[in-house]
């Protein structure tokens, strides 16, 4: 089954690559590896505002990862414009917005990890780092950037 179709099974549309909103770019590609910036929870295509432990809970928040993943699958394909092109998803750093007492950061996390892996299979098995953080842009509850390592 091929990338696409496992996207369609999961009745997933990818959304258009995006221009980011500050001073940086949205990809940045070294040699066979490609870095995606930090990519942020949206609900309704606004910042999906919140805090871990706070006002949101760790399902509500591996919701969002998900959604972060399916968003950075989006610039994946904009970026090479073929996801068939990713060897292997090498990193994940996830930010969350966390409460003084929130400890399931981690939790939070396997939204976007466990997307990952049902997209791509073994070849998105993939390092990672969890932690929360005080605050992300735009008050937005998660935060994922990506490394690939792409072909071509």
């Amino acid at each position: 089954m091929t990338v696409y179709e496992k996207l369609q099974e999961l009745e997933i549309t990818l959304p258009e690559l995006t221009a980011p909103v500050a001073a940086f770019l949205p990809f940045v590609r070294v040699g066979n590896l490609l870095f995606l910036s930090g990519h942020i929870a949206k609900m309704d295509g606004k910042p999906w505002v919140g805090q871990l432990g706070g006002d949101l809970t760790t399902e509500q928040g591996k919701d969002a990862a998900r959604a972060v993943a399916i968003d950075l699958l989006g610039t994946l394909h904009g970026a090479l414009g073929s996801l068939e092109m990713v060897e292997r998803v090498v990193k994940l750093l996830v930010l969350v917005n966390s409460s003084d007492s929130f400890t399931e950061q981690h939790l939070v996390a396997n939204g976007a990890s466990e997307l990952l892996v049902e997209v791509f299979g073994d070849k998105g098995k993939h390092a990672r780092a969890a932690f929360g953080v005080a605050q992300i842009p735009f008050g937005s509850c998660v935060e994922i950037e990506l490394v690939a390592e792409v072909g071509g």
